[in-house]
């Protein structure tokens, strides 16, 4: 998967949630408000961005969500892309202004949002100024942009860029969500190293990124029913 993680400064007050729960799991704390004990249901929401894609591509998007992280997910009425995202020279859209706009149009009762176009879309890359993306996430944030462009490239037939660009769906989140690329091959947080081939190998995300997730506080469900047959093993 051709993605770039723009990391955030992981401060010293992402320890304290974990401490005053475990304060409390010993008994050294009362019970806590319900805002921290019993967070509201928290909803994903998908924003459609540019030229209309496939009805069967964004339902499979949002199922594929659902499937994996076992939250609500949303579709949101498709929006224009931006202008200010608008990158002349490559005539293609910097995926990095993206996630800023779909930072101001989430929903007051979003947890993530995730913009899904069909457009070209790209950001800086080590010496690359411009490179050509899947997808962009920034690491424990809010929002995540997609493009099927790249999906489709040297794939047999429809299904097959459909179900590649559900895998980068669910591989984004993964990355709001805390998870930093995978060396597990197969699973769906693997880096593609600027290979769309290797979405066709992931299948699943593999139990370290799951205990990942569980400290983190997010329980996945543990058995999903998988919308995409298993890769054929070579």
């Amino acid at each position: 998967m051709v993605d770039r993680v723009t990391r955030v400064s992981r401060g010293r007050k992402r320890l304290w949630p974990g401490l005053i729960l475990a304060l409390v799991a010993l008994g050294l704390l009362g019970p806590l408000p319900p805002s921290i004990a019993a967070p509201a249901a928290r909803t994903i929401y998908v924003q459609p961005l540019g030229k209309a894609l496939p009805v069967a591509d964004v339902a499979l998007v949002k199922h594929a969500l659902e499937v994996f992280t076992g939250l609500p997910v949303k579709v949101l009425a498709r929006v224009s892309l931006p202008r200010a995202a608008w990158y002349p020279p490559r005539r293609r859209w910097r995926a990095e202004k993206l996630l800023t706009f779909l930072g101001r149009r989430m929903p007051a009762d979003g947890f993530r949002i995730l913009g899904l176009t069909a457009a070209d879309i790209s950001t800086t890359k080590g010496r690359y100024k411009d490179w050509g993306v899947l997808g962009l996430a920034n690491l424990a944030g809010t929002a995540c942009v997609i493009s099927s462009l790249r999906c489709h490239r040297r794939s047999r037939g429809g299904t097959q860029p459909r179900i590649r660009l559900a895998k980068v769906a669910v591989h984004e989140i993964g990355h709001t969500l805390g998870l930093a690329h995978c060396p597990t091959l197969g699973c769906l947080m693997e880096d593609a190293r600027g290979k769309v081939k290797t979405c066709d190998r992931e299948y699943d995300l593999c139990p370290r990124c799951r205990r990942k997730l569980a400290r983190r506080g997010y329980h996945l469900p543990a058995t999903p029913k998988i919308p995409w047959p298993r890769p054929r093993s070579r």
